[in-house]
């Protein structure tokens, strides 16, 4: 069993792009969390490219926190909806957002 990454020693080499499309919702999760656990796990981190992601429920926005507790999660290209909405639930100060992809490949 492979132990998750600390969210402050992430793996090394660049992180992994994931760039969901469409809506996420509770039947849609367990195929999203796949792909964030799997790139997190192998490279200690992943880059959530938001961008395409147009709706989201409540288990999404908790997969996204419980991922940004246990490894290096930066989630870019925020759909407007989303950042709305994570400024709704004040998590927008709370997680590593960034404008770009580009952006948080640099960082």
């Amino acid at each position: 069993m492979t132990s998750p990454a600390s969210p402050h020693h992430p793996g090394t080499g660049p992180l992994p792009v994931i760039a969901p499309q469409g809506d996420f919702d509770y039947g849609t999760v367990p195929w999203l969390q796949e792909q964030i656990d799997a790139a997190a796990n192998e490279h200690g981190g992943v880059i959530l490219d938001a961008g395409g992601i147009t709706f989201i429920d409540s288990t999404v926005l908790t997969l996204i926190l419980m991922t940004h507790q246990r490894t290096h999660l930066r989630i870019a290209n925020l759909h407007p909806r989303l950042t709305r909405l994570f400024g709704i639930y004040g998590i927008d100060n709370v997680l590593n957002l960034y404008p770009t992809v580009d952006a948080a490949r640099t960082t």
